[in-house]
């Protein structure tokens, strides 16, 4: 008994430390909530209590009497932070009730005890000595959790030692008492160790009361509070009733009472492990808690937050339909849900179900029930249309909806107080009943899911839009290369009654010609195939531009050309690049006369970039031009034109990496400079 009596002699010190330490760090604090120091204090005196009763052997009563005021007092501490936090918040009612249940079981616990002194029979020896205390754990330990559970995140780092140490004294408490009630005695050395234990907890309680000193914790008691408080205080009298019905059982069963016992305690641990995972009992649960004890049967802020996180986890677009229908099913707790959405021109169609692939059916865009909706808003009960057949101003429901007894709720999608579609929903698990809170509820989620589900549709409207725009601006640029060769061929067309006869033009002819079909062929398997990535390599400048200037042979005005540097060499797309740089060149030719001049030229910048001007001395281009109407597509100051030209050699330049200058006056002529980034020679090479 020695080490019992130092193990608890140390416990109380430590507490008496700690309550010293409280009253003299906050006695001139008028508006201290109530303080650590009471407990603290109770702490000391039933540990000096057990210490004693180590050394002597006697005054088991006094101790139990100090013990069960020290966990009191623990409780009351607990219980009235919570309570000032909430001052005349509506949900304080709630934490007056747990009050008065708190003082309810001391005043029980403390009439137990009181009679099992008058009356020392073994049923309230047992009671007092051992269901009371492991209650009062219990009490203890789903306190202790539901405080750092429910405290804001960032004003946790100041409970967390407080809760970690209290929550592992009461927990060593129902340790001690359980194994109590299952084997009718205390574990001598559990008990010794219990003192030296509580004294480890105590500088967790110090260092938590030091970060918080005005023990003013932000924690709110909200209906997942509530849920799991109920939830834990029934598991934990459930544990105890079935360990008393184990400790009868090896009682009266004989030889074989360890052997029944043990089937028992693994049959009912069993059952609560099913209970804790049915989605029904849990439903049960909170529509009793949200009759009983809430003015409120839903905690708004909580339900918001994991009603807009469902609707928007997951990537963009994917199963947006059916999150939504969760998100839906979840606020009511519906195991089921469907979607309706109009088509352009059609009935209203199941788009999306949720765990409902069984139910299906069409509305007509005309019928009665759907202009019931879009003109009321109202969130329609299947159960009270069952009942009482003109419960929607008799308007009939759909056979396949009226027929189906597992539809509870019909939701209406609103977008401009337009109906787009309807959700339906199957009964709630834990049989709630409709009332106005739950549809005020629903057609607010209702108009924020509506609001995602136009998002998604218009994304998906965006993407196919997008593709018709690819195709539209490919056949666009083919078009108006087939202009340009176009205009080639009947050039040549027009001079070939002159000149037919002439060798130079002859050869001329069949290499524009040649020419021509060859970008025509190209221009058709870039329309049947996809675009090739690997069409991207080295592409010979000078070679670039010898091209250009061949394809431009049939005009009376040829551009001449002036290599400053040879051996130049770019990364991309040589036929784009014979595009690009071949229409800024017939652009020049068209707007300068034929007594003009057209030069091209490429040259070294910097030993990085290579710089290819086209100059003209044609009838040039103010700045208002060349600022708003130039690069812009589909905006052309020829009658023929296409207007996009100069757009796509913008863009594919900038593609590249490089830029576009234009400089031009009117009646002066144009000067536009292609930069483009230089390929390092060793890659050129290759």
């Amino acid at each position: 008994m020695l080490v019992a009596a130092a193990s608890y002699g140390l416990g109380a010190a430590a507490f008496a430390l700690l309550a010293m330490a409280w009253f003299l760090t906050h006695r001139s604090r008028p508006d201290k909530p109530f303080p650590l120091g009471i407990p603290a204090a109770a702490s000391a005196l039933w540990a000096a209590l057990e210490a004693l009763r180590g050394l002597l052997q006697t005054g088991r009563e006094l101790v139990a009497l100090a013990e069960l005021f020290r966990d009191l007092a623990w409780l009351w501490f607990l219980w009235r932070n919570l309570r000032q936090l909430r001052g005349n918040d509506p949900g304080a009612s709630s934490l007056d009730s747990l009050g008065k249940g708190l003082g309810l079981l001391g005043v029980a616990a403390l009439t137990a005890q009181a009679l099992s002194l008058i009356f020392p029979h073994a049923r309230l020896v047992y009671l007092s000595y051992a269901v009371f205390p492991t209650i009062l754990a219990i009490a203890g330990m789903v306190l202790v959790e539901q405080l750092y559970r429910n405290a804001i995140p960032q004003d946790r780092w100041s409970l967390k030692f407080l809760c970690l140490a209290l929550g592992a004294m009461f927990a060593f408490d129902f340790f001690l008492y359980s194994e109590a009630m299952l084997f009718s005695a205390y574990s001598p050395d559990t008990w010794a160790a219990r003192g030296a234990v509580n004294a480890i907890l105590v500088p967790l309680i110090w260092v938590s009361a030091r970060r918080r000193p005005t023990e003013s914790w932000p924690v709110v008691i909200s209906h997942r509070m509530a849920f799991h408080t109920i939830v834990l205080l029934g598991a934990g009298i459930y544990l105890m009733l079935m360990a008393a019905a184990g400790y009868y059982i090896r009682i009266v069963g004989g030889d074989w009472g360890n052997v029944l016992q043990s089937v028992f305690l693994f049959g009912a641990g069993v059952l609560l492990l099913v209970v804790f995972f049915s989605g029904e009992a849990r439903a049960r649960v909170r529509v009793f808690l949200s009759k009983h004890f809430f003015r409120y049967r839903y905690d708004y802020r909580e339900e918001w937050l994991r009603f807009t996180s469902m609707l928007t986890e997951g990537d963009p677009g994917s199963q947006v339909y059916e999150r939504s229908l969760q998100a839906m099913a979840r606020l009511v707790e519906s195991p089921k849900a469907a979607l309706w959405l109009k088509e352009d021109a059609g009935p209203f169609r199941r788009v999306a179900h949720w765990n409902w692939s069984d139910l299906d059916g069409q509305v007509p865009a005309n019928h009665p029930l759907l202009g019931f909706m879009e003109r009321r808003q109202w969130v329609l009960d299947m159960n009270d249309y069952r009942q009482e057949q003109d419960a929607f101003e008799e308007t009939t429901a759909p056979d396949w909806m009226a027929d189906e007894e597992g539809i509870w709720l019909v939701v209406p999608l609103l977008w401009h107080e337009k109906l787009m579609g309807f959700m339906v929903l199957a009964q709630s698990l834990g049989k709630a009943s409709f009332n106005w809170e739950m549809s005020d509820l629903m057609k607010t989620a209702a108009r924020q899911a509506t609001a995602h589900l136009v998002q998604a549709r218009a994304a998906e409207a965006l993407t196919v839009a997008r593709q018709f725009e690819s195709f539209n601006r490919a056949s666009a640029f083919v078009v108006h290369d087939i202009k340009n060769l176009v205009a080639q061929l009947s050039l040549l067309l027009a001079n070939a009654a002159k000149h037919k006869h002439k060798p130079e033009f002859q050869e001329d002819m069949l290499a524009t010609i040649e020419s021509s079909v060859a970008r025509m062929n190209r221009m058709l398997m870039k329309l049947r195939e996809a675009p090739d990535a690997s069409a991207t390599g080295s592409v010979d400048l000078t070679d670039m531009l010898n091209e250009v200037m061949r394809s431009k042979n049939a005009f009376s005005l040829k551009p001449g050309l002036e290599i400053e540097d040879s051996g130049l060499a770019v990364r991309g797309d040589r036929e784009r690049l014979v595009r690009v740089v071949g229409h800024i060149v017939q652009n020049a030719i068209e707007a300068t006369p034929y007594t003009g001049r057209v030069d091209v030229k490429l040259a070294r910048q910097d030993e990085e970039w290579a710089v290819i001007s086209v100059t003209d001395t044609g009838a040039g281009m103010d700045d208002g031009f060349i600022r708003e109407r130039l690069f812009r597509p589909f905006a052309s100051t020829k009658g023929t034109g296409m207007g996009i030209g100069a757009y796509e050699s913008r863009a594919y330049i900038q593609e590249l990496g490089g830029d576009i200058q234009v400089a031009s006056r009117p009646g002066q002529g144009s000067c536009f400079t292609i930069r483009l980034p230089l390929m390092p020679a060793d890659e050129a090479m290759t």
